[in-house]
């Protein structure tokens, strides 16, 4: 298939009985773990981090901003790179590049220093993620792809259930400094799981004699579309992960060792919506269908999150319900974006990998905004208005990503 200016996503093929990688699967799932807490794992520590380096909580929050830059410049890269060379190159050295960055950070004397690391965090992160997903929707079949996205999607579930609890918990003892180091030593395992794991090569290269596509050549309307569904519901993701531990700080007065089991609780609901929506993408025809319902059920939550507070259970209970609902929406949109043919796959994936940065550099200048604004009451509103917006970009023109179309089935 000859890639233009007006690629559309493949049609699906025959589907075939395989049986699912669950190595790589679940060395996928710890790489997007250890790049996820790389950047999450900060949320328990604003406040000490902006104590420990003389700066606001403001400025530490705009990190992710930061970490994210770098994540969506070397992902679209990295993307594009990895089809014209191949993905394990990729999927072995960023993990590996990150553990020193991460040490860069946990020794970095100052605040300058620490946001210098942190960009190389991202950029290290970016390496490999956007790949991974490329890799692991050419090794199953199309019928198979939204559950095992969606497995490997629960690393960064995961996150926010054990990376987060658990820093906040390990911090409380030998500090952020010292969690960071941990992250990186979860970093160079998974590294030495995704060498294993790829050994067996899969190609994915475009034919022999045939000119690689730009990166920019790839992005048909129903791709930017799909990417833009991403922005959105990373945007509406974000605002809540990177502010719901100082929420309940600052609206509760919860110690930071008591954030532990609020945060498990909050998290949970992130992976049963991550599994339940790789189920979902791929049973039911209509996966923009999934995903509109989804962000607006979230958007409701949302709503009463952050304006219903009656105590520290109730708004556990909604963050729950919130990141469930929102959890949904993405193994469908993923599933759809990786209907692509193999040999752009990881360019396209480069770019969902920008995208993504681009909703968390959002969300966290949108959070910070917010806060400086009118306090946590406003970001109901905010999530339910980015919500509904995605939605409706789901369901506009949605017979153009219809899966009868081989022209641009989604």
């Amino acid at each position: 298939m000859t890639v233009h200016s007006r690629t559309a996503l493949a049609a699906p093929h025959a589907l075939t009985k395989a049986p699912m990688p669950w190595a790589l699967l679940a060395a996928g799932a710890l790489a997007m773990f250890v790049a996820s807490s790389s950047g999450t794992s900060r949320a328990p520590f604003l406040l000490d981090m902006a104590r420990d380096l003389s700066t606001t909580v403001p400025l530490v929050a705009d990190l992710v901003a930061a970490t994210s830059v770098s994540w969506a410049i070397s992902g679209m890269l990295a993307g594009a790179w990895s089809d014209r060379w191949g993905r394990r190159p990729f999927l072995t050295i960023g993990p590996l590049s990150l553990v020193f960055a991460l040490i860069g950070v946990a020794t970095a004397p100052n605040f300058l220093m620490v946001a210098i690391w942190t960009v190389v965090c991202g950029g290290c992160s970016g390496m490999f993620t956007g790949v991974i997903f490329a890799e692991i929707s050419t090794r199953v079949t199309e019928s198979q792809q939204g559950r095992a996205l969606g497995w490997v999607m629960s690393g960064q579930s995961l996150t926010l259930l054990l990376g987060v609890p658990l820093a906040a918990f390990v911090g409380s003892m030998i500090g952020w400094r010292g969690v960071n180091l941990c992250i990186g030593a979860l970093a160079s395992v998974a590294a030495i799981c995704l060498a294993i794991t790829t050994r067996r090569h899969v190609s994915s290269r475009r034919a022999a004699g045939t000119k690689p596509p730009s990166s920019l050549a790839v992005l048909s309307w129903p791709v930017l579309r799909l990417l833009t569904m991403g922005i959105l519901e990373r945007v509406c993701y974000g605002l809540t992960v990177v502010y719901f531990a100082t929420f309940l700080q600052s609206t509760y007065n919860v110690s930071l060792d008591a954030v532990v089991l609020p945060l498990a609780i909050f998290a949970s609901g992130n992976i049963l919506g991550t599994i339940l929506g790789g189920q979902l993408a791929d049973k039911l025809p209509n996966r923009l269908m999934i995903y509109a319902v989804a962000m607006v059920a979230s958007g409701v939550a949302s709503l009463a999150l952050f304006n219903w507070r009656a105590s520290v259970t109730t708004s556990v209970a909604l963050g729950f319900m919130y990141v469930f609902l929102n959890a949904i929406a993405r193994p469908a949109m993923m599933a759809s974006l990786a209907r692509v043919p193999p040999h752009v796959r990881g360019t396209v994936m480069g770019w969902n990998v920008t995208g993504s940065s681009l909703g968390w550099i959002g969300a966290a200048g949108l959070g910070g905004w917010m806060l400086g604004f009118q306090g946590f009451a406003g970001f109901g509103p905010l999530t339910m208005g980015v919500a509904v917006v995605a939605a409706a970009l789901a369901l506009f023109r949605r017979g153009a990503l219809n899966s009868q179309s081989a022209a641009n089935a989604g």
